[in-house]
């Protein structure tokens, strides 16, 4: 049973914020299930095909099928060299042994985080405006979130895409607090490249990654970012 497992060692190789992947692939299990594909073979792809920042997105699941779920992504991921990111759930990020934890506007604080996923957890937060990233920048996060670049039907934010002006306002602010930058929201493989020449360290992706089969998708992606 999910209770019976212990948690997954850290690997030493964690990103930082010097050599963060520009490849950040999101794993949610409602977009998988849409697909047709299993949330834990699509990471397990990922993986495969060189990816080596995923997070796991679970908002509908109960605690002990997303722990299964963590559990078993999180020592895969350890064995790819790979980090593993648990959004919303501080719980299931301290529990599973994940590397990190994305948080939303409407989660823990960043500081009420850590106390759940300790001090070296990769931490990271979700922002939409100027005020919220302005603000994330002095908390004690690894990297912040831009969104929704582009129009997205993935997930409804309640704000309205931020468009590449805002990436390149946003990241510059993050660069002079020494913080990447993740894009995140309606990014194909034809627009990638563009929000990382505006600053982005990393896009996030979610539903693209899907089109067709992941690993192979996951290559195009990797190979567009270098």
């Amino acid at each position: 049973s999910w209770n019976a497992l212990p948690p997954s060692p850290r690997p030493p190789h964690s990103p930082s914020r010097r050599n963060q992947p520009r490849l950040y692939a999101i794993v949610d299990v409602e977009v998988c299930a849409r697909a047709g594909k299993a949330p834990v073979e699509v990471a397990r792809a990922y993986f495969s095909a060189g990816v080596r920042l995923v997070q796991l997105r679970a908002k509908t699941w109960e605690s002990g099928a997303f722990l299964d779920l963590a559990h078993a992504v999180v020592t895969d991921a350890n064995a790819a060299g790979a980090t593993v990111v648990i959004n919303d759930r501080a719980d299931i990020a301290a529990i599973s042994g994940a590397h990190g934890l994305h948080l939303g506007q409407d989660d823990l604080t960043p500081r009420d985080a850590r106390t759940v996923v300790g001090p070296s957890s990769w931490l990271g937060l979700s922002t939409h405006t100027e005020a919220q990233w302005t603000a994330a920048l002095d908390e004690p996060i690894a990297y912040i979130a831009i969104g929704p670049v582009f129009g997205t039907g993935t997930k409804a934010t309640g704000y309205d895409a931020v468009g590449l002006a805002t990436v390149r306002q946003a990241a510059a602010a993050a660069a002079a607090k020494g913080i990447p930058l993740v894009a995140i929201g309606g990014i194909t493989l034809e627009s990638a490249a563009s929000v990382l020449a505006s600053g982005a360290s990393s896009v996030a992706v979610i539903s693209d990654l899907l089109m067709g089969d992941p690993e192979g998708r996951a290559r195009e992606f990797i190979q567009a970012l270098r």
